[in-house]
């Protein structure tokens, strides 16, 4: 058992890395003008790790986020180059960038909340 808590500790470190090193590029040094406000929300690293799955957020709307997924879709292997240059892998893991839409699932739902909380309020004081 010993030897598996080693590599569940390295394929996490490898993920986290992976992940602020995504994001340092998304930052900065991607020039594309597609690529419009986004971040790195989380990173699905497959078990063989060679692969990734990148969820991103992206600020804006529908166009925009096509738009940015465009732009790092085009913008891939440099990516995939310039993580495997940073972490200096033998390779460098595919990447598959996914749209991250957590984010609209949440506000929808707090949205509903305050919805039934209102009702709920509402309901409580024709009673009384």
């Amino acid at each position: 058992m010993p030897e598996h808590r080693g590599r569940e500790y390295h394929r996490e470190r490898l993920r986290e890395a992976l992940r602020e090193e995504i994001w340092a590029l998304l930052e900065g040094e991607l020039r594309d003008p597609r690529i419009g406000l986004a971040s790195v929300n989380e990173v699905l690293l497959a078990p063989n790790g060679r692969s990734v799955d990148v969820l991103i957020a992206v600020e804006g709307d529908e166009e925009e986020a096509r738009q940015t997924m465009e732009g790092l879709n085009a913008a891939t292997g440099f990516i995939r180059y310039q993580i495997g240059e940073r972490l200096r892998l033998r390779r460098s893991p595919e990447l598959v960038f996914r749209l991250d839409r957590s984010g609209g699932y949440q506000a929808r739902v707090e949205e509903l909340l305050k919805r039934v909380e209102k009702r709920k309020k509402r309901g409580e004081k024709k009673k009384k």
